[in-house]
């Protein structure tokens, strides 16, 4: 399995003041990386994700820290009913990594690859729809609208009709990447990437319900963070991290009560932004790994 190189993993650990007596939902669990940087730190974790493959490898990695750790199959979008059903209120902490993890992107057989034939599947979690099942369920209108705004790709009108004309030709992720390929004019291919990038991402984000997940874990966040705790994002995208930033910076907006009020009632003053801007990753670790290079770690703290 190729390795995951944990991305801002020491920024995270600090922003969240991870430590002994601190306990932390890692919404995003993957591989462990940043749950074991957490734990490491003394802080308690509780660590989320909808891949069952990743969720073992994650138990198997994190096991030496005994009852500090517990991990649960699930979405992050939900983490107000797995806290439920664990019995805990309110966490002092919430880490969130919206990227997709290198064994994930790399192993063929999971369908997110261009670079290698594999099933149109693109799932990381079984409660996703597949990837063969939205493209044959979607029009030409919404596939464009994917692709364009998920994908921010400017050829998205070409590549979806094309994709659909050719759809019964369609049967592995080396097919499509090809089909989207020849939709884009040559001399229009980016340069550095693949011609199939945005297109793949934008199809990934859709078929997970991606931002809707980060929508509703947005939302949730007055109802499972305690008092003193701090949420933070890692995001890779242009959209999730405005939505992001969107978010935190409503729940800190300086206070709109009425002048004269004696205390608070608007709820605006329970909440600070620790940094103002995203933190982002420095020359070395963008040359150590390169997938880095687009992460933005944004936080909020509730007072």
């Amino acid at each position: 399995m190729p390795a995951h190189v944990t991305v801002l993993a020491r920024q995270a650990v600090e922003i969240l003041d991870a430590g002994p007596g601190r306990r932390i939902l890692d919404g995003t669990l993957g591989y462990g990386g940043h749950s074991e940087r957490l734990l490491e730190a003394g802080a308690e974790v509780i660590g989320v994700d909808r891949d069952p493959r990743a969720l073992e490898a994650a138990r198997n990695r994190l096991r030496p820290f005994g009852e500090r750790f517990r991990a649960v199959q699930g979405n992050f979008r939900n983490a107000e009913e797995i806290l439920a059903e664990l019995g805990i209120d309110r966490v002092d902490g919430v880490l969130v990594d919206l990227g997709v993890s290198s064994p994930q992107l790399d192993v063929a057989e999971r369908g997110f690859s261009f670079r290698a034939a594999g099933p149109l599947d693109m799932r990381m979690g079984e409660d996703a729809e597949r990837l063969d099942e939205f493209l044959a369920r979607v029009d030409d209108r919404e596939l464009r609208r994917v692709i364009a705004t998920y994908g921010e790709e400017r050829w998205a009108g070409p590549i979806a009709k094309a994709i659909k004309r050719e759809l019964p030709t369609i049967h592995d992720t080396a097919r499509l990447a090809e089909v989207v390929g020849g939709a884009i004019p040559r001399g229009a291919w980016p340069k550095g990437i693949h011609p199939a990038t945005r297109t793949f991402q934008g199809l990934r984000i859709a078929v997970n319900d991606e931002l809707g997940a980060l929508e509703d874990w947005l939302e949730s966040l007055p109802r499972i963070l305690a008092k003193g705790g701090r949420a933070a994002a890692i995001s890779f995208h242009s959209l999730e991290d405005r939505m992001v930033k969107h978010a935190f910076a409503g729940l800190a907006h300086p206070c709109r009560c009425p002048p004269g009020m004696p205390v608070c009632i608007c709820g605006s003053a329970e909440w600070r932004l620790p940094v103002r801007k995203a933190i982002v990753a420095d020359e070395t670790e963008v040359s150590e790994n390169p997938r880095a290079r687009s992460a933005k770690l944004r936080a909020v703290e509730r007072l």
